[in-house]
């Protein structure tokens, strides 16, 4: 990852952030696709595997924008991108409906990033 700290440190931090809600949106949901199947724990057991790669990127994305940004700010970016993995992964993934209600989340996540950022 030495080619990562060559870049600005917001860069980095989203990055990141982002490759980590990728795979927390896999931990969270696939298995309903994946393991509909198979018992709850093994699902469970299968999604922690998933998730301790979304920690290994997820730990040092806010440790990296801590430098440059609040915790607050830190959780609103975190909002926007995953809702901004999780859609596509909804609709093309798991096959679900594209809704309006995406948009209006996404509306009003916009003016949590407003509210957050304004004073920066």
């Amino acid at each position: 990852m030495n080619w990562l700290t060559t870049l600005p440190i917001p860069l980095q931090t989203i990055l990141l952030l982002v490759a980590s809600n990728v795979f927390m949106t896999f931990a969270w949901y696939a298995h309903l696709k994946n393991l509909s199947a198979s018992p709850w724990w093994a699902a469970a057991l299968v999604s922690w595997g998933i998730a301790l790669f979304e920690y290994l990127l997820q730990v040092p994305a806010n440790r990296i924008g801590h430098a440059e940004f609040s915790v607050a700010q830190l959780k609103i970016m975190q909002e926007v991108i995953t809702l901004s993995v999780f859609v596509p992964f909804a609709v093309f993934y798991l096959n679900e409906p594209l809704k309006w209600d995406y948009l209006w989340a996404g509306l009003c996540l916009m003016g949590a990033v407003y509210f957050m950022f304004r004073g920066a």
